[in-house]
């Protein structure tokens, strides 16, 4: 299926999709900075963010560069030469042109999420998208940028070396989803580029499995209209989130029944924040057993019931000081979920 020459009726020529997340707010501001005056597209950003926390990023990228940058209003038709900046707690998506602003299921626990947004420009737009990853931690991004491609857009990830937080444009770099690589301030120039190239109007068959992830996004919070056999096959894995079944949508991908999707590494962080939580609160119960079981020797007395007592608590003591010791040793998590 060919995606129609928008400016063939004077519509918006293409959009540029920029996802971020820890670091990204330097690495925006950078990019926004380095825009060209005459951008023919549109630019919608993503960044990470705890879903109750006012934003204040598009007054930041508004005062950074030549380009305006508001805030994005559900349903306000796309025009070139401007941001549209994702607020909390919405995925940040378009359709027919216009914003689409909603509370579809999280993506490795984040809403918005990049991987929703680049999804939706790649089945939109097409060859007129261009995805740009920039700082940011685990792989939000990858699948995304990963769909543009695939619908015969173009994908820049900001230069590692560059970025505050390495991990998304290296984790980009390295699944081979990505053709350019610039600082984040000269990504404007190369942008200038790209959006004057040639553009070869594919003929290509629809990706039923794309259309579908795209419209679980842009439905409800919980999302019960589709039908998860559909994605794929039981992963034997569960879902952080609500508990329920994952179904393996590609390797390294995945989604569960009522639509929260995950990425691998994003599973794995989940999981060890789940043993990491479960340790901790074995630590406090043993510390209530032990201070519980002194209690009860001391009302006990000398003899057989109170050294059961106090077997009990030094038992309970010297658990406690082994989990203890094996958390304070631990090594910092890389989880990101609520940076901004």
């Amino acid at each position: 299926m060919a995606v129609p020459d928008p400016t063939s009726n004077g519509a918006l020529p293409g959009v540029v999709a920029v996802g971020a997340s820890a670091g990204g707010v330097e690495a925006l501001t950078s990019f926004a900075a380095g825009l060209p005056e005459d951008l023919p597209y549109a630019v919608l950003v993503v960044l990470h963010m705890p879903p109750n926390a006012p934003s204040v990023l598009a007054r930041i990228l508004d005062r950074a560069g030549p380009l305006p940058a508001v805030s994005a209003v559900d349903g306000t038709p796309l025009e070139a030469g401007r941001i549209y900046v994702a607020v909390p707690n919405r995925h940040l998506m378009v359709r027919d042109h216009s914003i689409l602003l909603s509370k579809g299921p999280t993506e490795n626990m984040n809403r918005p999420a990049v991987n929703a947004l680049f999804r939706s420009v790649a089945v939109t737009f097409g060859p007129r998208a261009i995805g740009v990853v920039l700082s940011g931690m685990l792989d939000d991004g990858v699948l995304g940028s990963g769909a543009i491609r695939a619908r015969g857009g173009v994908t820049v990830a900001q230069s590692p070396s560059d970025a505050l937080f390495t991990a998304m444009p290296h984790n980009a770099i390295q699944a081979g989803v990505i053709q350019h690589q610039a600082s984040a301030a000269d990504i404007g120039r190369l942008l200038t580029k790209l959006t004057d190239r040639d553009i070869e109007e594919r003929e290509m068959e629809p990706d039923t499995r794309m259309e579908l992830e795209n419209r679980i996004a842009m439905g409800s919070r919980f999302s019960a209209h589709f039908d998860s056999d559909d994605l794929g096959p039981p992963s034997g894995y569960t879902c952080p989130d609500c508990n329920g079944s994952l179904t393996t949508l590609e390797e390294g991908s995945f989604r569960c029944r009522v639509g929260h999707a995950w990425t691998a590494e994003a599973l794995l962080e989940a999981r060890d924040h789940e043993v990491e939580n479960a340790l901790w609160i074995a630590v406090r119960s043993l510390q209530e057993k032990a201070k519980l079981s002194r209690r009860l020797a001391d009302n006990a007395g000398a003899g057989m019931v109170g050294r059961r007592y106090l077997d009990a608590a030094e038992e309970a003591e010297h658990a406690m000081e082994v989990l203890a010791k094996r958390l304070s040793e631990a090594p910092a998590g890389t989880g990101e979920h609520g940076d901004s």
